[in-house]
């Protein structure tokens, strides 16, 4: 009760609060964003946060958020700011997940290669990612326990970090946010397979069996995944062409921080973002429909409209 009112006063008040507020411009700082960013932050994030508070406080028990984007679309950076305002602003605990960390093991992958099909050796593509596990760590987050264990994913090594690395968390949660290209998106229809749609699939899926392997995984296991959220949020790109611009950014972050062992040349980049398009066409199409809330994205990566009934944007 004391929290719901405290809840209450919060999303009535029209600004961040003054320590909310510098552990905001610390989190700019540490995701080197510009100082103009916290305009970004009181226009969309803060009416989004006070949002959520409001749907947890009305729903009681642990509230889960999914956030869908394309790559670059500023997913982890919206989860990040969204974990920090709920956390400081409304003294929640907020448990702030990537589906990137439940990524199979380097080796569950190739076992994968050899017996099903040689691209799902490289992740991102519903079943590349163990389920069962983001299942379960989700629901434990639901209930008590003293420390639940969050996996994590080391991207440079292309393998799950050692357990000693992982975090843990105290639960139960507030709020639960898990965000993903693929969060969400149903699974396309059999006939919508038929055709390549890139080079990529013309020459090294060339009888489908990947592509169905993949849209067979997300129409069972990664569903039940999706049925445990209560809201979704979409970052809407342009189109798929602005994608492969955002994540060479991404790529160049990458390689500014790890050893160039670890990162892609343009033309391994331009194979590796084609994995991902034929679902990330789907979901720009289809997806939006099924979002609580879809904020667009221009091509600069800059937010310009919100469509949600639920959440008031301006």
């Amino acid at each position: 009760m004391e929290q719901n009112m405290s809840i209450a006063t919060q999303c009535n008040s029209t600004q961040l609060s003054q320590e909310c507020t510098a552990n905001v411009q610390s989190l700019i700082n540490e995701h080197k964003l510009p100082q103009t960013f916290i305009e970004t932050v009181e226009t969309w994030y803060w009416p989004i946060a006070k949002k959520l508070a409001q749907l947890k406080a009305a729903k009681g028990k642990t509230f889960y958020l999914a956030i869908n984007g394309s790559q670059g679309s500023g997913k982890s950076t919206m989860a990040a700011f969204l974990q920090c305002i709920l956390q400081q602003q409304f003294s929640m605990k907020v448990a702030n997940l990537s589906i990137d960390d439940f990524y199979l093991t380097r080796k569950e992958r190739q076992h994968l290669a050899k017996h099903i099909h040689p691209l799902l050796a490289t992740r991102g593509v519903p079943g590349t990612h163990d389920i069962n596990l983001a299942l379960d760590t989700l629901k434990k987050l639901g209930e008590r326990h003293n420390s639940v264990p969050l996996v994590r994913f080391n991207k440079a090594y292309d393998d799950r970090a050692e357990a000693d690395l992982w975090d843990q968390m105290s639960s139960p949660a507030d709020i639960v946010i898990l965000e993903g290209w693929c969060m969400g998106i149903k699974a396309q229809d059999s006939a919508d397979l038929y055709t390549p749609i890139n080079q990529l699939e013309q020459e090294e899926d060339c009888n489908g069996r990947w592509r169905n392997y993949v849209n067979e995984q997300l129409a069972v296991h990664y569903q039940d995944l999706f049925s445990l959220f209560d809201q979704l949020i979409m970052l809407k790109a342009p189109s798929f062409e602005c994608v492969y611009r955002w994540r060479q950014n991404q790529e160049d972050k990458l390689r500014a921080k790890q050893s160039t062992r670890f990162t892609m040349t343009e033309a391994e980049l331009k194979r590796f973002i084609q994995h991902y398009q034929r679902l990330t066409e789907h979901a720009l199409a289809t997806l939006p429909e099924h979002a609580q809330l879809v904020i667009h994205l221009n091509e600069q990566q800059q937010f310009i409209q919100a469509t949600g009934p639920q959440y008031e944007i301006s």
